[in-house]
């Protein structure tokens, strides 16, 4: 069976465009890693300008939509922070590290879309820097130069939280942040180092100190209680030495007590057998008798010395237990004295090095407190003269400017009214005296608004020229007269005035019957005379 070429062709083309479609759609549904924000942007649902993607994908509509990535990865940007002004007027130096990037919150996202979209990393960064500049100087204005330097949570936390805020409206956050080091122009900081470096060395000598005296005083009490311990075992050793001494001599006179009495009973005995014997041996006896008499003598002495010298050991061994233990309490009275003059010493130091510190600390404090003050005032009034110049170079300026646009527009003025004129250009200085009219009046009133007139007296005597007026009227007529008028001050200017003004008739010569007497002189009657006149 044959095909014919038509739906052949037919089913070419359908299966051509839907190979066509198919593979548009592959193409435009794009995917979005995991370290970048796909926006999609053009013909968005809602009110929003793009559509943000953190991961996954979406399908963007050809020739409806188009779409961009933005990187999430962090950013590293040093903050030079210089002569930031503190709450007390110090200025110092807080240079740091901040770690930014682009947030994923779908809010803050969408901000990065509408202000950082197609910016590099060097002006994202730029502008972050600025922002940072800003909040990191608004931050330390609120605090004091101890806040910052030693409660750093607190100080990082008001940094978090105004820096974020201001990052997150142009899509930013703030990953961490680094203090690198805090220093001031006018060492304050250093100074407080080293008062807390003075202190803690203070603190250690004195811990030193007490150690060394607590060490004294135990070495002294163990060498006199070791003193008193080898007195009495001395002691107790010599005691026990005269006890068995003793109990000898007790033991050997007993056995010479017996010996003695054994040896009287035997010489009893041989007595009465002597004396039954022969009479003879009492020669014997009483040689026997002597000698036992000399002998029991010499024993007698020997008993007794021996006593003796054993109650003068004793003697001895006491006055010598006396002596060491003596020895030992002043050895031990000498070191309690050492020790407590070592403890008074110390003490004396401590409370040198005390006051040093608290006079050196009180000076440092007060040279420190008026370098601030004077680095304030300066400051003050550096700030006050730049101010002042400001504002005279502002109003300088603002009249300038003022005079230059007046000037601009009294041409325009100028400009225009010429081209009104036409060809009559006389009637524009005419027109601007007329415009002019209201002041040039106002200017001749001032001429005698201030005369200060309580009271004017006039002498009348009547007309004696026979023109019908009064000498009082000739006189006030006179006076108003005396103003310039306005045409002659049109003529001095070399202006004409319209017609429509009238014209200044020029007063032909007449008799002097139609003419006004001239006025007397003031304070003069019409007869010559004098008059009396009231003065204001």
């Amino acid at each position: 069976m044959d095909i014919s070429p038509g739906p052949l062709m037919l089913v070419v083309s359908v299966v051509l465009i839907i190979s066509f479609f198919f593979v548009m759609l592959v193409m435009q549904y794009k995917r979005c890693p995991s370290n970048r924000v796909l926006v999609v942007y053009g013909k968005i649902a809602g009110a929003r300008a793009a559509r943000c993607i953190h991961g996954g994908g979406t399908f963007v509509v050809p020739l409806m939509q188009s779409y961009a990535y933005m990187s999430l990865e962090p950013m590293t940007i040093d903050i030079e922070l210089q002569s930031a002004l503190s709450k007390k007027n110090i200025r110092v130096n807080v240079p740091s590290t901040f770690t930014i990037g682009i947030s994923t919150i779908p809010e803050i996202m969408n901000n990065a879309a509408e202000r950082l979209l197609g910016l590099d990393d060097v002006a994202i960064a730029h502008q972050a820097r600025d922002i940072i500049l800003g909040q990191m100087r608004l931050v330390i204005a609120t605090l004091s130069i101890e806040e910052i330097n030693q409660d750093r949570e607190k100080f990082l936390d008001l940094v978090n939280k105004n820096v974020n805020f201001e990052l997150n409206k142009i899509g930013l956050e703030m990953i961490n942040v680094n203090i690198r080091d805090i220093t001031d122009e006018s060492g304050y900081i250093e100074a407080l180092g080293r008062k807390a470096a003075s202190e803690a060395v203070n603190q250690a000598k004195v811990e030193v100190a007490a150690a060394d005296r607590e060490g004294s005083i135990g070495s002294a009490t163990a060498q006199r209680e070791m003193d008193v311990e080898v007195a009495e075992q001395n002691s107790q050793s010599a005691t026990g030495q005269k006890q068995a001494e003793r109990n000898q001599r007790i033991e050997v006179a007993k056995l010479e007590a017996e010996g003695v009495a054994g040896e009287a009973s035997a010489q009893r005995s041989k007595e009465v057998a002597v004396a039954e014997q022969t009479a003879l041996s009492r020669e014997g006896q009483k040689k026997a008798e002597a000698h036992q008499r000399v002998e029991i003598a010499e024993l007698e002495a020997a008993a007794i010395k021996g006593e003796n010298e054993s109650k003068a050991k004793m003697a001895d061994y006491n006055a010598q237990l006396s002596e060491r233990e003596a020895e030992a309490k002043r050895r031990g009275e000498v070191a309690m004295a050492n020790a407590e003059r070592d403890v008074l010493l110390a003490q004396k130091d401590e409370e040198i090095a005390l006051l040093e510190k608290q006079q050196v600390a009180q000076q440092v404090v007060e040279r420190t407190k008026v370098e601030i003050d004077a680095e304030a005032e300066a400051e003050r009034r550096r700030r006050i003269a730049a101010g002042e110049a400001d504002a005279v170079l502002m109003r300088f300026t603002a009249e300038a400017e003022g005079t230059r646009k007046l000037l601009e527009a009294k041409a325009e003025g100028y400009k225009a009214l010429m081209a009104v004129c036409e060809d009559r250009k006389d009637l524009a200085p005419a027109l601007l005296i007329i415009e002019q009219l209201p002041e040039l009046i106002r200017e001749q009133v001032k001429a005698i608004q201030n005369l200060q007139i309580d009271k004017i007296t006039v002498w009348d005597s009547g007309d004696s020229s026979g023109s019908g007026d009064s000498t009082t009227a000739g006189f006030l007529k006179g006076m108003i007269g005396a103003l310039p008028p306005v045409h002659e001050l049109a003529r001095q200017a070399g202006i004409e005035l319209p017609d429509i003004l009238g014209k200044v008739a020029e007063i032909e010569p007449s008799s002097p019957v139609g003419s006004a007497p001239p006025l007397a002189s003031a304070g003069t009657a019409p007869d010559g005379t004098g008059s009396d006149q009231a003065n204001a």
